[in-house]
């Protein structure tokens, strides 16, 4: 999460938009997944999952990506890419070099909340009178997320309400700068986004280790270079004729131009599956939003309101529902520092305590306040949780 400088509401709909797309393509050049994200007018929040930081980048990739950074080049930029598609052609140092440095950039959260933050800063004082000084209060808040289960569709959920919990809209689908709003309108990255947050989900059949999706119920994989058929639905059996040569494939005399790329008949029962699977996850997604009464601040038969649900959970140590406390401001996910089981919390509490110069060691501390489940946090928050 990161505020605007002095809490300014200056970002309007134009900036939202900018900042909006930005945040795609910058994602893309820094190879991290956006789950989901919400731009305010004063601060954004993302979720991110960021890969290992030596994950392999072809030369091919190295050039598409700095291509996005840079959708409408300068002069300098066209000559720097060409100089970089010649240097890495030939193998030369200076590839060695630049690779490098570009790749310094990749996989790496801070690196890309830097890319993402200077070049909307670059873009907002140029279209704001030429103003001059910083843009964003801090550097950015982080809290480092445990994957899988609960964790990821609780920070989701709570991320997308934030338009709700400001009052502008009484349904995030209807917030047209955050990630559920975005998946709904049927944009694909953010579709895949709260597809990875609700991979659990839908009996188990989505899988997403490291990048590569895998459908273990059909026998079809996409494991980024294209389809493989391995259920053995093709074969020669005497009467059906392959060609490899050629691409073109008869099958019981039915011919099919693979043109490279296996064409399965099964193609849309895999389609269906995961147009299925997306249908859950939205639907699960907005389930933890809503909650199941007929008012998300129904509680036991009663509606509470906002001041009620946090006299509850601040004075009484009380627990509500989920979607009631989710449209309170809770300070697990902005200032946790680190938000998972015990275990996953206690392996990090060395290093947290380390870098904070802490003087005695830190426990995990169970989250409380609704059924969060395993839930736990690094930080022992001080002051109220629930505001």
């Amino acid at each position: 999460m990161s505020r605007i400088v002095g809490g300014q509401m200056l970002l309007g709909d134009r900036e939202k938009e900018v900042l909006r797309r930005l945040l795609w393509r910058v994602a893309d050049f820094s190879g991290v997944e956006v789950l989901t994200y919400s731009i305010m007018s004063n601060h954004f929040h993302v979720l991110v999952r960021v890969p290992e930081k030596d994950r392999a980048v072809s030369d091919a990739e190295l050039l598409r990506r700095f291509k996005v950074l840079y959708p409408k080049p300068t002069r300098y930029q066209t000559a720097s890419f060409a100089r970089l598609e010649s240097a890495l052609r030939e193998g030369t140092e200076e590839a060695v070099a630049v690779r490098a440095q570009l790749l310094a950039r990749m996989h790496d959260l801070s690196e890309f909340m830097k890319t993402l933050k200077q070049r909307f800063s670059i873009w907002y004082n140029r279209n704001h009178d030429n103003r001059l000084g910083t843009l964003w209060m801090d550097r950015f808040k982080s809290v480092l997320v445990e994957e899988g289960q609960s964790r990821y569709e609780t920070m989701a959920a709570y991320i997308d309400l934030n338009p709700v919990r400001a009052g502008l809209v009484e349904d995030p689908k209807d917030y047209r700068w955050c990630g559920y709003a975005e998946a709904v309108a049927g944009h694909l990255k953010a579709q895949h986004g709260l597809g990875v947050v609700w991979a659990t989900y839908a009996s188990g059949e989505l899988r997403d280790r490291g990048g590569e999706i895998r459908d273990t119920g059909g026998g079809i994989r996409d494991t980024g270079g294209g389809i493989r058929d391995t259920g053995g639905g093709i074969r020669d059996s005497g009467s059906g004729v392959r060609d490899a040569r050629s691409g073109v494939r008869d099958a019981g005399g039915e011919l099919r131009d693979a043109g490279g790329e296996l064409r399965d008949a099964r193609d849309g029962a895999r389609d269906a599956r995961h147009g299925a699977r997306l249908k859950s996850a939205l639907a699960a997604h907005r389930s933890l939003i809503f909650g199941k009464g007929a008012s998300p601040w129904d509680c036991r038969g009663k509606r509470i309101d906002r001041a009620t649900a946090e006299r509850v959970l601040n004075e009484e140590n009380g627990e509500l529902p989920m979607s009631v406390v989710l449209r309170c401001r809770v300070r697990y996910f902005t200032d946790g520092a680190v938000l998972g089981t015990a275990e996953f919390v206690r392996g990090y509490a060395a290093a947290w305590q380390a870098g904070r110069g802490r003087r005695y060691p830190v426990t995990p501390q169970t989250a409380r306040g609704a059924p969060w489940g395993d839930v736990a946090v690094v930080n022992a928050l001080r002051r109220a949780v629930f505001r």
